[in-house]
């Protein structure tokens, strides 16, 4: 690494990546007095910027109210109780709260939660830092690695550390540093596309996720004058294909309102409806967590979740490691976590496929269209049906 004299450093902990996963594995291990720098390769309003998913389930606000920080993340983020599914222009109502016994999510979108903990961590005196390029961990598969990067100076740094957790997503340095013959991956293309859109409207009473014949379509609230809106594509669709004329009119189409306003849209985005998950979730004294271990389609929004679960379980395991010397927890990260990450793959799988198949007889022919009508009604007919989805949507 060339630049200016380098500065050598040391920490517990090096977190790679300030995103949900890294921002809240930074705080809580904060909360349980373990010493760490957080490297981020992007500036600050880039991070608090970045637009994406906004439902945080009861699992995952109960993690921060048991580590104390309920007040930063939570404070006046609505409860969301109730999904609309509106088949064919029908509209039909699940009560999440109702059925799991009062276990209901919060409409916190992924921007609010980034800034909230970033200015958390930073009003705690935490370690983070911004623009750090070349971003490259050392030795991870023995006692003693160090960090190195490059600040926005052009000076090098190196830390040495006891862990490093990889918090930097799918394409980071961390997954990819991973010798390819220690972790085992498994993926899944569902075979079609999302266009996503956040536009300056006003947002729905409540989530809703439409089924029709039309190609799927969903709106979610973002705010209080923003939402974001969804809508099946193909694989390979491009910007070019959809201009905001054909955006408006396919919305109400597909959700069966002829009266939804347009307004600007602030963002058009695809999704690669893939899921990937690579076993196991650690190599040696580096710890993958969040999009670096696993990366979940959109339906059912759990990406988040599973990024602030993998946090909950490594810094309690990061904890009784460095405040006790038991290692077993850590031993135990990967299984651990694995273990929520394939059952909510599951679902979001069950989710999307439901959902898209139920509408579209393009997809997997009219044998599997009445299949995945007939999932789809037993959530209104069926008690117990109703109660498994609500339990997936609460975090199960």
């Amino acid at each position: 690494m060339s630049g200016k004299t380098s500065r050598r450093e040391s920490t517990e902990v090096v977190v790679i990546g300030a995103g949900p996963a890294g921002l809240t594995l930074a705080n809580l291990l904060r909360q349980a007095g373990v010493e760490c720098v957080v490297l981020e390769r992007q500036s600050r309003p880039y991070v608090e910027q970045r637009q994406r998913a906004g439902i945080l389930d009861h699992h995952g606000a109960r993690v921060f109210e048991e580590w104390g920080l309920a007040d930063t993340v939570l404070a006046g983020m609505p409860q969301e109780t109730r999904f609309e599914f509106r088949v064919d222009g029908e509209q039909r109502f699940l009560d999440v709260s109702a059925i799991t016994e009062g276990r209901s999510g919060r409409l916190v979108p992924q921007q609010v939660l980034v800034g909230r903990l970033l200015a958390r961590l930073l009003e705690s005196g935490g370690d983070l830092r911004f623009e750090a390029a070349e971003v490259t961990p050392h030795g991870v598969g023995g006692a003693a690695p160090t960090v190195t990067y490059r600040d926005a100076e052009g000076r090098t740094h190196e830390i040495a550390c006891s862990y490093v957790a990889g918090c930097d997503g799918h394409h980071g340095v961390s997954r990819a540093g991973v010798p390819a013959h220690a972790l085992t991956t498994y993926s899944h293309d569902y075979g079609i596309g999302w266009l996503t859109v956040l536009a300056d409207v006003p947002p729905p009473g409540f989530p809703l996720m439409a089924i029709t014949a039309h190609g799927f379509a969903a709106h979610f609230p973002r705010g209080p004058r923003a939402s974001r809106f969804y809508l099946q594509c193909a694989p390979d669709a491009t910007a070019a294909d959809w201009p905001d004329e054909r955006i408006w009119a396919q919305l109400r189409l597909r959700l069966a309102d002829k009266d939804l306003p347009d307004g600007p849209i602030g963002e058009k985005a695809f999704v690669e409806m893939r899921s990937h998950v690579v076993d196991p979730m650690r190599y040696g004294r580096l710890f993958l967590v969040g999009d670096a271990a696993h990366i979940i389609t959109p339906m059912g929004g759990k990406g988040m979740n599973l990024a602030v679960a993998d946090a909950d379980v490594l810094a309690r395991a990061l904890r009784a490691a460095v405040r006790e010397g038991d290692e077993e927890p850590l031993a135990a990260y990967s299984a651990t976590c694995l273990e929520r990450v394939w059952q909510h793959q599951e679902f979001s799988r069950w989710m999307t496929e439901m959902t898209h198949e139920a509408g579209d007889e393009s997809l997997a022919g009219p044998f599997r269209r009445r299949l995945a009508r007939a999932r789809l009604d037993r959530l209104f007919t069926s008690g117990p049906a109703a109660r498994a989805f609500g339990d997936m949507m609460a975090g199960g």
